[in-house]
């Protein structure tokens, strides 16, 4: 969004305001589009999650990936439905020959599992692709502590900038 300013005995300034940048990974538009769980921990995050979506996503520019997509894509088809239509008109990332690098720099000799190479990727993309955060709920193997450590180390030798990783309870508004 572009702002102009006129200053007092001066040139007009132009500004330019800019939203910080989400990607978000398949498991928080899951938890969006699913059906209330019976579940007290999954509910409160499906909750947490709808009310994000509705209210705090619109404070920043979101990004999906053509993982997101195929990710959403799986499974039952109206729930694949739902979560595709979720996603509808969001800035697709793309998995580049420098995501995959960096992806496998988290696995061989990283601290992902090589069976976890999706999870790689989405933390790769988002990297790559200079976001300031990646929105999860994955706590296994992108958004825990001890894993958080060692994704950051990884991305900054790769010469990158490793996004806040966190899940949509820990990002408000800006």
């Amino acid at each position: 969004m572009n702002s102009d300013v006129l200053l007092e005995n001066g040139p007009l300034l132009s500004l330019v305001v800019t939203m910080s940048t989400v990607y978000i990974e398949t498991s928080v538009v899951s938890y969006y589009t699913s059906r209330p769980s019976r579940d007290l921990v999954t509910a409160a995050r499906q909750q947490i999650t709808r009310e994000w979506w509705e209210t705090n996503r619109l404070g920043f520019e979101t990004y999906i990936s053509t993982l997101v997509l195929e990710e959403a894509g799986e499974g039952d088809q109206s729930a694949a439905e739902k979560r595709i239509q979720a996603l509808t008109g969001m800035p697709v990332l793309t998995i580049t020959n420098e995501v995959e690098a960096l992806a496998a720099a988290f696995i061989q000799p990283g601290p992902l599992p090589e069976e976890y190479v999706e999870d790689a990727l989405h933390i790769a993309v988002a990297a790559v692709n200079g976001m300031d955060f990646l929105l999860t709920w994955n706590f296994a193997h992108i958004n825990n502590a001890v894993m958080k450590r060692a994704l950051i180390q990884i991305t900054e030798q790769n010469e990158y900038e490793c996004p806040i990783i966190c899940s949509p309870d820990e990002l408000g508004r800006e």
